[in-house]
Order: structure tokens, then C-alpha cells, then sequence
């Protein structure tokens, strides 16, 4: 029987892989490539042909790794653990050996240099220009020791933030808290506890379950009366991973980090850069530390003021309601909501019911096909086998993206929480879109995930605006990655893209979840069928930028820290994590912790996953992209011109051209902090 990974079908087949098939087809797999590309050097093209066959290579490789990388994520189990860990390694060693192979780089700096490159148009030649920068930060130029060593410090690199991920994974998985009656849940309401009840049921138990998987925590913070539960929760929680709390020791990613830090340390000293940020921002928009640095700090300084008086609010507040003397951290959620219901008489939970999940995605398709001129629709089981499309879990689903007439992209769809998935949202490629050899052209396939509250009973899933927010912000990645009409895979949608922009379309999306034109598209109550009340709409809107300050200061703590960690980063005398933290808590962050909080050891967008010394680039993709909505606020936010503009010059170029040229494109000028500020309430009212 044929190893499924091996057939190199266009869409993945989940019900029939294995753990014990992904190591013996990945050997296979390399193993081939690495014949094909001795082959090929032999005797390189000197034409664009050498690039089509490096991808088709390539793309024969991701078409096994996408989907395990992918169950990995959202099926986790002991065996495909161990099977993915094992695969780590020998990937590692593989994109090394690509990256300093003196031939191959020769061959791309041969057609670079060739009369040929002037023929080739912007996408191509980006590829090109890319290709050869990134030959340099794999070591290209070292000398053979220095590459071996460059080899070694990647792979192990590789391994610990698989081992930094599982930590996280397990030591949230590892704790819960169980109850016989809904006494003790004082304040959570009914959508909470149904999961709570859901997740005792799971367990074989009755009554009630809260977890540490972010729907149970945000409830508890937002809505138990019970103080000291919302202090255990917060505790366990703010410790996973670590030395401290509940599971202390057992999943502890402190020396992770510490060995994380060094070798990131000694990979960019080896490439001549003084610091891992200097080496981050080599493939970033951003040109120099100081320049993120300042932008962050500049940043602060207009929103620091606001948060501290913001607290000092809420800490009249929950002084007046309950007699609190100090609002702590596990407070302010929770008095935050409060205060939210008092002043504007509103709460996330009230606009529940106006958004099921079923009404929230058609008014997101039908807002996307009126800006981009593109159709979505779900393929239903009756033709996933006939399409030969196969899902991996039973909450998964699978869509259609059509544009004119003609099939763009398709992507999958998994929305709840459950055991064994990774936390939080993402989209990820499973397919990229490329032309091939024969003149076909591969089109792109998007794995879209979050962790909402899934339907309880004969209730649908029903979502937070937050919710909402979240996915419109993940769809907006998707549509990054779905309607880019490059051809070629290292640019195409996503790829290529600096990471400092990547969040453009993403965090440009989640606008249309605050206009009322298209809040009616996406709301309707779930029984009732009504739309979101106009008086609701306005509490909402008047809310938009409730503790906006405090908001913006806790993001800017997260950026500073993981950019000045990864900058100022020392061997002698070794760099105290938590000591960098809590300056830069000291200059950013209004709240105070307990001495116990260990944010960074959960931390995974910068220990595990593609942002160390790149967490600046929400900020600063935030501004590009308010200043980019700032047209549509202008010009009408359905307006079809405007959205085609926006598709041509920024959607569909995906990396092939660098990302100032394609918003000044757009926009017709530089980016500028003001529709940002404007956008969450911190600019001057005489600047408005």
C-alpha cells in the first residue's frame, strides 16, 4: 500500500495519515530532492526553468510536511508528537544543506546576473533578489566549520520550539477545576457555563469544569464574582510552563528560553550582526533597531497618560462598587466589564446572540465579494469525497473561492476549542499558488484556525464581537494568501511578504467589524432572526475605544519586551529574562503583577512561532493598516473601486514587490501614525 503522503495529492489525505507514515515518506522525500537537485546542478539552466524546477522540488516536500505540521497543531496526540519531533531534525538539516549549497547559490547568482534577469518582471526578480539575501543569512559565506555549526545551532533550534510549544500545550491541558453545581460560578453567564458543563461531561464527570483553554479563562476573568477563583484561575494561568504555581516544574520552559536566547544570540553573531534583532530586521521593513525602538517608545508616550488614568477609573470604580483598594490583575477583567456595563450598558455577552456563527460568516463572504468582487461557498460532505477532499476532524469544514466565473482558492475552516488543539488563531499555506512546468497553474489551498466556544446542545456557536474581530482577522491573512495572482510560490501570497507587513490585510479586514453597513451583514439574533438593535450598535460604537490606552500599553510591553531582549541580549554577564521584563514593565505597563506571573514562559508567538524580535510588526503593521482603511472611510467602505485598488496593489502582489512601494501605491504617499491614533482614541482632539 502507498504511503498517502507520498501520492502528492492537491488536497491533503487526513483520514488516512498515519504517525507511522510521516518519517519513512519525509526519508523518501529528501532523499529524492537532494538526487534531483545534484542532477539539475550538473548542468543549471540558465533561465527561468532552473526556478520552476527548484519549487516543483520544493512544493513535492510541502505537500507531505503542510498536513502533518498541521494535525500536529490541531489533533495533537502522543504518536504524531513524537513522529513530528523526530521529522524536526532532518528538515532542519535539509534547508541548511539548500541554504549553503555553494552550486546552487551560484546558479541563482548566475541568472541574477544574466542578461536573462533584465527580461524578468518584478515578481520574478524579487524572488531573485530575495533568494540571494537569503543564501547570506544561511551561512553561505561562513567557513566550513562555521556552516556546520550554523547547521547544529538551526536544528537545535528547531527542536526547542517544538519542545517550548508541547511545554505550553500540556501545562495548559494539565489543570482544571472541577465543581458539582454552579454555585461556586457566581457571575459567569449561561454560554459559559454550558462549556463548563460540556468540559465536565468530556471528563466523565457532572456538574461543571472550568480549564485553562482561553473560553473558560476570558470567562472567569470577565464574569466570576467569586474573587479568590479569579485569582487561583489567573495564577494558573499566568504560570504555565514555568517554576511557579500549580504544575511548577513540571513543564518548565525557563531554561527553553535561556537556550532559545543564546543560540538566536549565536546564529546572528555568526552572520556578523551584532544582536538577534539586527538579524530579524534584515528580512523586515523596519531599517534599523532604533528605528522600532523609537517607534514603540514614541508610542508609549502618547498612551501612557491615557492607561494610568484609565486605571485609576476603574480602580474608583471597583473602590465604589465593592470596596476594592487595589485593583489587581485578576481584577480587571472583570471590573473592566462591569465598568463597561455601567457606562455604556453593554457587555460582550449581550451581543452573543446577535452573532451565530453561520450569520457572522455569510455577512463575512458577502463583505469580502462586495470589496473584492469574490464568491465563497462551502463544499457540503455530499461532494467532499467526489472532490477528493478529506477533513480531520468533524468540526472542520472546506470552502470554494471563486472570482469572475473562475476558481481562485480554496481554504479549511476549524473554529472551536477542543482537547489536543493547539491555543489561539492562525492561518497557515497548505497549498501555494504556482505555475507549473507543464503551464497549469497550482492553486492555493489556507488551513484557517481558532478556538471559539463551540455549539452546546441545540445552540449554535454564538460569538463575541471580540470573536468576530478574530476572525475577521484571520480571514484577512487568508484572502493574503488566496487571491495573490503571483505565480511563483517563494513570493506568492504570504511568502516574501516582510513580516512587519504581514498583518496588513489581517488587522485591515477587522475594520468592517465596527461599520454599521456591514454589522448588519454579519448580525442577526439567533432566534429572532433581528439584527443587531440600532441602540445596541450605537453602546457598541461608542465603546470602541473603552481603555483603548490600557490596551495599547499592554501590547507595547509584549514588543518592547521581545525586542530589547533579542537586542540587548549577553552571555557576561548572561540576560535576566524576567529582569528585562519587569523594566520594561517599569516603563510601559500601568498594572503591576505578582512576582509569580510568568508571561514570557507561554509566550509563543516569540519562543515558538515566527515573531522573536518581530512582535513590533502588529504595531507597525496597525498603522498601515488604519492609514490604508483611511481611504475607504473617505471614498465609502463598500466602495468597489476602492477595494479593487486595494486587491491590485496590495492582496494580490503578496511578496513580490517591497512593501512601501506596494502601500504608497495605495495610498499615494508614506504611511502616517494618525489614522491609528484617530482610530482608537489618542490623538489630540485639536489634531481631529
Amino acid at each position: 500500500m502507498i504511503n498517502p503522503l507520498l501520492e502528492g495529492r492537491y488536497f491533503p489525505p487526513f483520514k488516512r495519515i498515519d504517525a507511522a507514515d510521516v518519517i519513512p515518506a519525509l526519508d523518501q522525500i529528501l532523499s529524492h530532492n537532494r538526487d534531483e537537485i545534484a542532477s539539475l546542478l550538473k548542468s543549471p539552466p540558465m533561465d527561468w526553468s532552473l526556478i520552476q524546477r527548484l519549487e516543483a522540488i520544493d512544493d513535492r516536500l510541502n505537500k507531505a510536511w503542510s498536513p502533518v505540521s498541521h494535525m500536529n497543531a490541531v489533533i495533537n496526540n502522543d504518536e504524531l508528537r513524537q513522529a513530528y519531533n523526530a521529522a524536526l531534525p532532518k528538515l532542519s538539516e535539509y534547508n541548511t544543506e539548500l541554504g549553503q549549497n555553494e552550486e546552487l547559490f551560484h546558479a541563482y547568482k548566475k541568472l541574477a546576473d544574466s542578461d536573462a534577469y533584465k527580461s524578468l518582471d518584478t515578481a520574478q526578480q524579487q524572488l531573485l533578489n530575495n533568494a540571494l539575501r537569503d543564501f547570506k543569512l544561511s551561512g553561505i559565506d561562513l567557513s566550513k566549520e562555521d556552516r556546520k555549526r550554523y547547521g547544529e545551532l538551526q536544528k537545535r533550534l528547531s527542536e526547542l520550539a517544538s519542545q517550548f510549544s508541547e511545554n505550553v500545550l500540556d501545562a495548559t491541558q494539565a489543570w482544571s477545576k472541577h465543581f458539582d453545581s454552579a454555585d461556586a460560578l457566581s457571575g459567569l453567564p449561561e454560554s459559559s457555563l454550558a462549556l463548563a458543563a460540556q468540559a465536565a461531561k468530556e471528563k466523565d464527570k457532572e456538574g461543571y469544569c472550568l480549564t485553562l483553554d482561553f473560553p473558560s479563562y476570558y470567562s472567569v476573568m470577565a464574569y466570576a464574582d467569586n474573587r479568590e477563583l479569579r485569582q487561583e484561575v489567573y495564577q494558573a494561568y499566568a504560570t504555565r510552563a514555568s517554576d511557579q504555581g500549580p504544575t511548577a516544574g513540571q513543564w518548565d520552559n525557563s531554561t527553553i528560553i535561556d537556550e532559545l536566547l543564546s543560540l538566536r544570540h549565536a546564529v546572528a553573531q555568526l552572520l556578523g550582526f551584532d544582536n538577534y534583532a539586527e538579524y530579524s530586521l534584515a528580512t523586515k521593513m523596519a531599517e534599523s533597531t532604533d528605528q522600532v525602538v523609537d517607534f514603540l517608545e514614541d508610542l508609549a508616550t502618547r498612551s501612557v497618560s491615557r492607561a494610568t488614568d484609565e486605571l485609576q477609573e476603574l480602580e474608583r470604580f471597583a473602590h465604589k462598587l465593592d470596596g476594592i483598594e487595589s485593583v489587581e490583575p485578576w481584577d480587571l477583567g472583570y471590573y473592566s466589564e462591569r465598568l463597561r456595563q455601567d457606562r455604556y450598558a453593554l457587555s460582550q455577552e449581550e451581543l452573543r446572540p446577535y452573532f451565530p456563527i453561520e450569520r457572522v460568516l455569510s455577512g463575512l463572504f458577502e463583505i469580502v465579494g462586495r470589496l473584492f468582487g469574490i464568491s465563497v461557498e462551502e463544499i457540503g460532505a455530499e461532494k467532499l469525497d467526489a472532490s477528493g477532499v478529506e477533513l480531520w476532524h468533524v468540526d472542520a469544514r472546506f470552502f470554494e473561492v471563486t472570482r469572475q466565473g473562475q476558481r481562485v482558492g480554496y481554504f479549511y475552516l476549524d473554529l472551536y476549542a477542543r482537547s489536543n488543539k493547539r491555543g489561539g488563531a492562525w492561518m497557515d499555506e497548505c497549498r501555494v499558488r504556482r505555475r507549473l512546468e507543464d503551464g497549469s497553474l497550482q492553486l492555493p489551498v489556507a488551513y484557517l484556525v481558532c478556538n471559539f466556544n463551540p455549539p452546546v446542545a441545540d445552540q449554535p456557536a454564538l460569538l463575541t464581537h471580540n470573536e468576530v474581530t478574530t476572525l475577521f482577522h484571520e480571514f484577512g491573512h487568508g484572502l493574503h494568501h488566496l487571491l495573490t495572482e503571483v505565480e511563483w510560490a517563494a513570493v506568492s501570497g504570504i511568502n516574501g511578504v516582510a513580516w512587519d507587513a504581514v498583518e496588513l490585510p489581517s488587522q485591515f479586514l477587522e475594520n468592517w467589524c465596527w461599520q454599521p453597513e456591514a454589522l448588519s451583514l454579519i448580525s442577526g439574533h439567533y432566534q429572532s432572526k433581528e439584527s443587531l438593535p440600532a441602540e445596541l450598535l450605537e453602546r457598541m460604537l461608542a465603546a470602541r475605544d473603552f481603555q483603548s490606552g490600557m490596551q495599547m500599553v499592554r501590547q507595547l510591553e509584549f514588543a518592547l519586551f521581545d525586542f530589547v531582549l533579542h537586542r540587548d541580549y549577553c552571555l557576561e554577564p548572561l540576560t535576566d529574562v524576567q529582569q528585562v521584563l519587569d523594566d520594561i514593565r517599569s516603563q510601559v505597563a500601568v498594572i503591576k503583577v505578582p512576582e509569580y506571573n510568568r508571561f514570557q514562559n507561554s509566550f509563543s508567538h516569540i519562543f515558538s512561532g515566527g515573531y522573536a524580535a518581530g512582535y513590533y510588526s502588529y504595531k507597525w503593521a496597525e498603522v498601515l493598516a488604519a492609514d490604508s482603511f483611511s481611504r475607504f472611510e473617505e471614498e465609502g467602505v463598500f466602495n468597489p473601486q476602492t477595494g479593487s485598488e486595494f486587491l491590485a496593489s496590495i492582496l494580490s502582489k503578496g511578496g513580490a514587490a517591497k512593501p512601501m512601494a506596494l502601500f504608497i501605491d495605495f495610498m499615494g504617499r508614506e504611511p502616517q501614525v494618525d489614522a491609528l491614533l484617530r482610530q482608537v482614541g489618542l490623538l489630540p482632539e485639536s489634531s481631529c
